[in-house]
């Protein structure tokens, strides 16, 4: 019989020394007690650099630091795009940036979540097609997005977050608020886009653009972050009834509309869609949002996969990397760091399946009115 040379990993250490204790019985109640104490203060300490709440265990979003540009300023051909594939904030800008035709104008160098929780860049050789992948910093060959964030005049020391754009020759940063971002691709740089006549926010839409994001954004995009990250009971139940409340919403509405707005996609179903598209997949496990999945709803599932398959947004959806940026990097909620199998709905062959919701689009279409 052969003996092993490789020395006890730290596993086996704490099993030998456990055993040594207590035998194959459960550890003392008193131990259970103080593990429990220790972790649920290391959590509440972990979790308040990771999510902010306010005195009742609300999260609270930090305000983006460099928010509205001004286009009539900008040069497109100065810029480059900062993003990451698990990130629904800076999944808008690549779908905005895909729709619009502007790939080849605007630049993208796409990050990925490091085990600190800081955005770094690895570069993972050739895309297939047009498929979008975690690459290195394209401008600098930076190693970490804060790197990129330190270059401007005066430095940063700020949150280095994802999506962000940044002036190449003024070494600055544009703008780090997603939604101004995507504002700022639909209409900025139409001179130089191969979509140009693609309008997601036409004037005669703005104001029911803007009543859906006033339900989307706190009840849905930040809604699911505000379940996941709850720090109190109350905290959680009240975030969690506003999310489901507003996907009820929709789907009822989305069964006389195909899109939000009627017969046109706009910014406010390119926001929705982010959400669902990880919703299966990461917020109905890790973040608590368990109540219903996209799939189970009639027609949100049918307008998530209308969506996917537009030409263009599939290629920007990396359904792994979605999985992978939460179950493997947000510890606080997932100190296993395991990944749990993809839900078959949620997979690409599925989401390529027919919806029928073109049927929806008729010039004839009423239009719904929302209730507040």
């Amino acid at each position: 019989m052969s003996t092993s040379n490789h020395p006890p990993t730290p596993t086996h250490l704490i099993t030998s020394f456990t055993n040594l204790l207590w035998g194959k019985s459960l550890p003392p109640q008193l131990l259970i007690s103080t593990v429990r104490s220790s972790w649920s203060t290391l959590w509440h300490l972990m979790m308040s650099q990771l999510a902010p709440s306010d005195p009742s265990g609300s999260y609270t979003r930090p305000i983006s630091q460099f928010p509205n540009p001004n286009p009539h300023q900008l040069t497109p051909t100065t810029l480059h795009l900062y993003a990451a594939l698990p990130c629904p904030w800076a999944h808008r800008t690549l779908i905005v940036r895909a729709l619009k035709g502007l790939q080849h104008v605007i630049p993208v160098s796409i990050a990925s979540p490091g085990l600190d929780g800081s955005w770094e860049f690895k570069d993972e050789g050739i895309p297939i097609g047009d498929k979008l992948i975690p690459t290195r910093d394209k401008v600098y060959g930076a190693k970490t997005l804060r790197e990129v964030y330190k270059m401007r005049t005066g430095g940063y020391d700020g949150r280095c977050t994802v999506p962000m754009v940044w002036d190449v020759v003024k070494k600055e940063v544009v703008c780090n608020e997603s939604y101004d971002i995507i504002e700022l691709l639909n209409s900025g740089f139409n001179d130089f886009a191969h979509n140009p006549d693609l309008d997601l926010a036409p004037p005669e839409l703005k104001e029911r653009i803007d009543e859906w994001n006033r339900i989307v954004y706190p009840s849905i995009n930040n809604g699911v972050y505000r379940c996941g990250f709850a720090q109190s009971q109350e905290a959680y139940d009240t975030a969690v009834n506003e999310l489901f409340s507003a996907l009820n919403k929709i789907d009822g509405h989305l069964s006389g509309s195909r899109y939000l707005c009627g017969d046109k996609l706009t910014l406010a179903d390119v926001c929705l869609f982010t959400t669902l598209i990880r919703f299966d997949l990461v917020y109905n496990v890790m973040f608590k949002c368990t109540k219903k999945k996209v799939v189970e709803y009639q027609n949100l599932y049918g307008y998530m996969r209308d969506i996917y398959q537009i030409p263009g947004v599939a290629e920007t959806c990396d359904l792994d990397a979605m999985m992978d940026g939460y179950y493997k990097f947000l510890f606080p909620l997932n100190p296993g760091n395991i990944r749990p199998v993809m839900p078959s709905a949620s997979d690409h062959e599925f989401l390529l399946q027919s919806h029928t919701r073109e049927s929806l689009s008729t010039s004839q279409q009423s239009v719904q009115v929302l209730a507040s």
